[in-house]
């Protein structure tokens, strides 16, 4: 469980339930330390209700929900629940997502206690829907774009680090891979011929990675140099190393991306380290007539529907194309 939220403030069959979602579904500790984040609101406002204290108030935050058992549990009701996610809506200002994230969190509560641990007889979150999520079309770069991208890189004279972030963004663009599979990269999880690398997604779930040819000689090119003589004597497992010689940090390929979309001049566009795995998953698809079940493989997607969400990219595509038309504007009377 992450250490933002000290277990001791929890109550214990909240504590119970982290260590279910840990240890039996082998959930991320992200996704843990969420799920307790929002589990942690859910009673707050409970009790604030209780004891009339002002949601929005510096009080709320301080209530301590330790003291919760199975007794108060057992008496919270579906219209306590919908109370909730309103005011995750109108007093939190939650759009959709975070609101099902919170009722994701809330309805995996009660579902362990009703039907892993049969502590409770019925689910008052059974029944309740998520809010409904706007599906937006993924941004992200152009062949262009990413070319743009990777040249500031190869052309920056200043960094010690070219070799590496040069690497790290060519598989980012090539390998659809998210950015906590990237840092988790060890060095024994590549192939000896630099044919594929094994990558550890969501859920602790691994999947291999198949490499083409750039990200084989960006790879060549930033292993001579991970393991030159200055750095033999380097004791971690990490592929890609920090300038302290450690595992890099998620932060520090952050910072690393921002700094060469700016250098690119690719700022204004509000792209990031994500758009770069929707710009390989979106390469793929509409140049190079990936089939999208193959592709729900290369991303690590469980549901072939999130995976989907790339051909509603190309219809737009096809129809702008349409609309480029010379004949496009030419009407009957004209």
């Amino acid at each position: 469980m992450s250490n933002r939220i000290p277990p001791e403030t929890l109550p214990s069959l909240v504590r119970e339930f982290a260590s279910y979602k840990s240890a039996i579904q082998n959930c991320s500790e992200k996704t843990v330390s969420e799920y307790m984040l929002d589990l942690r609101t859910f009673f707050r406002f409970l009790l604030a209700r209780d004891k009339n204290i002002s949601p929005d108030s510096e009080a709320f935050e301080q209530i301590d929900i330790s003291g919760v058992d199975l007794d108060y549990i057992k008496n919270i009701t579906t219209e306590d629940i919908y109370a909730f996610i309103m005011y995750a809506d109108n007093v939190r200002g939650n759009m959709a997502a975070a609101k099902s994230r919170k009722l994701s969190a809330v309805k995996g509560f009660f579902k362990y206690l009703t039907v892993k641990r049969f502590m409770l007889e019925d689910n008052p979150a059974i029944n309740i829907e998520s809010p409904k999520k706007k599906q937006a079309l993924p941004k992200y770069l152009s062949l262009e774009e990413s070319l743009l991208l990777l040249d500031a890189i190869k052309n920056d004279k200043e960094s010690k680090t070219v070799t590496r972030d040069y690497c790290i963004v060519t598989l980012f663009l090539n390998c659809g891979m998210r950015l906590s599979e990237l840092v988790g990269i060890n060095v024994n999880d590549i192939d000896r011929e630099l044919r594929s690398l094994t990558v550890t997604g969501k859920g602790n779930k691994q999947r291999i990675v198949y490499l083409n040819e750039a990200c084989r000689d960006a790879l060549s090119d930033y292993i001579a140099e991970r393991f030159n003589e200055k750095n033999k004597n380097i004791d971690c497992r990490a592929l890609f190393l920090s300038g302290r010689a450690q595992r890099i940090s998620v932060k520090t390929v952050q910072w690393m991306v921002y700094k060469y979309l700016d250098l690119a001049g690719l700022e204004s566009k509000h792209y990031s380290v994500h758009k770069l795995r929707h710009t390989a998953a979106t390469l793929m698809y509409q140049s190079g007539n990936v089939d999208v079940r193959v592709l729900k493989d290369i991303l690590g997607h469980e549901q072939l529907n999130t995976t989907q969400i790339y051909t509603h990219v190309s219809n737009r595509s096809m129809e702008e194309a349409m609309a480029q038309n010379p004949l496009a504007s030419r009407k009957k009377d004209e």
